[in-house]
């Protein structure tokens, strides 16, 4: 009564033709090729008179800031000549032009990547071994190493970063490693995370600000000018 959907159907045969292909009768050039019908439409020409439908006031009405030619429409916080509101509110703090942004990095996930073999503790770690490693995703102003899971952290490693906290320094030397915090600018950063694209190494730059060279010089930082001053 009802066919089966499992009923088989008739399929198409492909036949290979052995005959020669015939060329056209009318020469085919690139003055033949067209679009699609209704897929080009004709530009829309105002103020060529009534007969375009467009003429005279050419589709803007009559008057009125909208129909003026020049700037157009106002920016979108204008109020019609009043005191706009993003004026009107007050200002509060500033940017800091010669603030950081470190990537932070605490004990714990870097004892994890240690653990599972994503970094060889044997060997110096450096910024450009916690980025190739995924173990930071990106490098701004440089790492700050961070002391959350310092009570667990049991590898010696000898790490190179461009600041840690106390508890982490203390964390790091307890398990008997080692921890430098070197400055870098934005060229040595390039050139530590991309030394392919030099072929000459640049010198790294020594820090400019009294605040960063106070830093680096300090041995309770463990800055690698330390030793130099």
């Amino acid at each position: 009564m009802f066919r089966s959907v499992f009923a088989r159907t008739p399929q198409a045969v492909r036949t290979i033709t052995t005959e020669a292909i015939k060329p056209p009768k009318t020469p085919i050039n690139l003055a033949h090729l067209a679009d699609n019908p209704g897929a080009v439409s004709e530009r829309t020409r105002v103020g060529r008179g009534p007969g375009y439908g467009k003429g005279k006031t050419a589709g803007r009405g009559h008057k009125g800031q909208k129909a003026r030619r020049g700037n157009g429409q106002p920016v979108p916080w204008f109020e019609g000549g009043q005191t706009p509101l993003v004026r009107r509110l007050p200002k509060r703090g500033f940017f800091n032009i010669h603030g950081k942004d470190y990537q932070e990095l605490n004990l714990d996930r870097l004892q994890h990547w240690i653990q599972t073999g994503r970094i060889d503790a044997t060997q110096p770690i450096t910024m450009k071994h916690l980025l190739d490693s995924r173990c930071i995703h990106k490098i701004e102003d440089g790492v700050k190493l961070l002391s959350v899971g310092a009570s667990t952290f049991s590898t010696p490693v000898t790490i190179e970063v461009s600041r840690a906290s106390q508890k982490a320094i203390e964390a790091i030397e307890q398990a008997g490693g080692k921890i430098v915090t070197r400055y870098y600018n934005a060229l040595g950063l390039r050139s530590l995370i991309h030394p392919e694209k030099f072929m000459q190494q640049p010198k790294l730059a020594a820090p400019l600000r009294q605040e960063e060279i106070k830093y680096y010089s300090d041995a309770k930082n463990r800055g690698y000018l330390a030793k130099e001053a």
